[in-house]
């Protein structure tokens, strides 16, 4: 998802900026203090408040057999076969080995694995993310397929390949609409007609950057109600917001820091959300009678109190003028 976004917010830059690159790693500060003050804020929610709202619930009618849905569901035992422990054991020596053959070849200062004065940062690695994953989850796959014998011989391979390629055809498709979207929006200027006017409307009426932080927040939280791809999203509002807020000079790597926090939290209270489906499904097992408003009772408090903490920290990080990620210039 970094690697999509920083992508996204690099094509939406150029448009002020023809050479200004956001990285993977531009909000990578951010986003570790955010899954230890989120973890904090999801276990204080579930233990004070969810809980006591579970056990007001009431009670489930027993089935024809006299079990209650938990019961009657009971838990399902997990097991790994040799086979696949073994499988494991050497995907896990391999994923050893590939990143120590990475992080060797990266020392040098000279390796043409870095960037432009030895960068490590803006280096193809970093840069080229997406090839060095996929690299790595094929050798993954296919070691881990050789030891558990679910991939008889290099035939197999490009078999599993396929079939994860008719899996991702519907991604594709997506990321086809959004590049198209992104070459007409720079090709008419839109963009940049919309970003320079609402530039100078925000300029004049005296906007700064925590007020239209705000804007952004409150604007994407109501969108993803409709549209929970994070990716389809950015590629509609970014050519608008990152162009608008350079020209208040607010630093792309910000603008993508507020979109991901008002991206994530209210995916937990829309039916559109494929989550909230599969979610849906899991509380079913075990309350036949629980529906679309159940799960949302039961995450609303969870998706508020995350909106409003992150919302917090990200203001108190903007304060303190702390970067946002390696390379991520400060305010």
């Amino acid at each position: 998802m970094d690697a999509v976004l920083s992508g996204l917010t690099t094509a939406a830059a150029h448009t002020v900026d023809p050479g200004y690159v956001v990285t993977p790693l531009s909000n990578y500060f951010f986003s570790l203090a955010s899954s230890v003050v989120l973890a904090a804020v999801i276990t204080f929610v579930t233990e004070k408040v969810l809980v006591k709202r579970v056990a007001a619930l009431p009670p489930e009618p027993e089935d024809e057999t006299g079990e209650t849905d938990g019961e009657a569901t009971g838990d399902v035992e997990l097991a790994l076969a040799p086979e696949e422990r073994r499988g494991l054991r050497r995907a896990a020596v391999a994923l050893v080995v590939y990143l120590a053959v990475i992080v060797v070849a990266m020392i040098p200062t000279g390796s043409p694995l870095r960037g432009e004065g030895g960068s490590i940062v803006e280096s193809p690695v970093l840069s080229g993310i997406a090839v060095v994953l996929g690299l790595l989850f094929a050798l993954l796959g296919a070691v881990y397929g050789r030891a558990a014998s679910t991939v008889r011989g290099g035939r197999d391979i490009p078999d599993f390949m396929a079939q994860g390629m008719r899996e991702m055809a519907p991604i594709l498709v997506l990321f086809f609409a959004i590049s198209q979207f992104l070459a007409y929006f720079k090709w008419t200027g839109v963009g940049q007609v919309v970003a320079i006017r609402g530039a100078d409307l925000l300029k004049d009426l005296g906007v700064t950057g925590p007020v239209a932080f705000l804007g952004i927040v409150v604007v994407c939280t109501v969108i993803n109600l409709a549209m929970t791809s994070g990716s389809a999203m950015w590629a509609l509002v970014a050519p608008v917001f990152v162009p608008m807020l350079m020209l208040l000079h607010i630093p792309p790597e910000a603008t993508q820091a507020v979109y991901r926090i008002a991206d994530s939290c209210t995916n937990a209270i829309t039916p559109m959300s494929a989550y909230f489906v599969m979610a849906l499904g899991f509380l079913q097992r075990y309350r036949r009678s629980a529906g679309i408003g159940t799960l949302a009772s039961l995450t609303l408090p969870l998706s508020v109190a995350m909106l409003v903490a992150w919302t917090l920290l990200f203001y108190v990080w903007w304060a303190l003028g702390i970067p946002l990620g390696p390379g991520a210039p400060v305010r």
